[in-house]
């Protein structure tokens, strides 16, 4: 996507308060850990509803270095597939820059995942801003400008849902979208 006059453009993202474990797209976007290990919070919830199957799958799956992703199957939930990505954790030591690069990194390896295997509607949780402790404004900036970003090289890509856990977080991402 373009910035036009500094302004992002809305399309295709779409916000939304609800739980990602419920959504029908193609592909949700699980906030996984770097070994794939089951942990609580979007990880949890999506196991959970998917199937004891999902963790024999990642069970068998190498780790996962910041800022990579992974296809799996959907198996109990409505989407049809799960790309789990490692964010970097905020609170660590480390480079800003490259925790920056990091979590910009989920974004962008997750829409390369979607667009290699021709799935065309993808959601995201507010990936980092809950266990890994990130400024929720701070990672919704990242969000969306590295999912604009990606999506400059991934055209066949039609919905891009932004799905927060509140109502608060769907404000921040809404005026950062108009």
């Amino acid at each position: 996507m373009k910035r036009a006059s500094g302004i992002a453009m809305a399309a295709p993202f779409e916000v939304m308060v609800g739980r990602i474990e419920t959504l029908a797209v193609d592909v949700i976007v699980n906030a996984a850990n770097r070994q794939l290990a089951p942990g609580t919070g979007v990880d949890g919830a999506i196991r959970a509803a998917a199937s004891p199957a999902l963790t024999a799958h990642t069970n068998a799956l190498p780790g996962l270095d910041e800022g990579e992703a992974v296809l799996t199957p959907g198996f109990n939930l409505p989407a049809g597939h799960i790309i789990h990505t490692a964010a970097p954790v905020w609170a660590e030591d480390g480079d800003e820059g490259q925790k920056i690069a990091g979590l910009a990194g989920c974004y962008m390896s997750a829409i390369k995942l979607a667009r290699m295997h021709n799935l065309t509607s993808i959601a995201f949780p507010c990936l980092g801003a809950g266990n890994y402790g990130w400024p929720r404004g701070f990672a919704c900036a990242i969000a969306i400008a590295a999912c604009e970003q990606a999506l400059e090289q991934a055209p066949e890509i039609q919905r891009v849902i932004f799905c927060c856990f509140t109502e608060d977080d769907a404000q921040i991402y809404r005026a950062a979208l108009s």
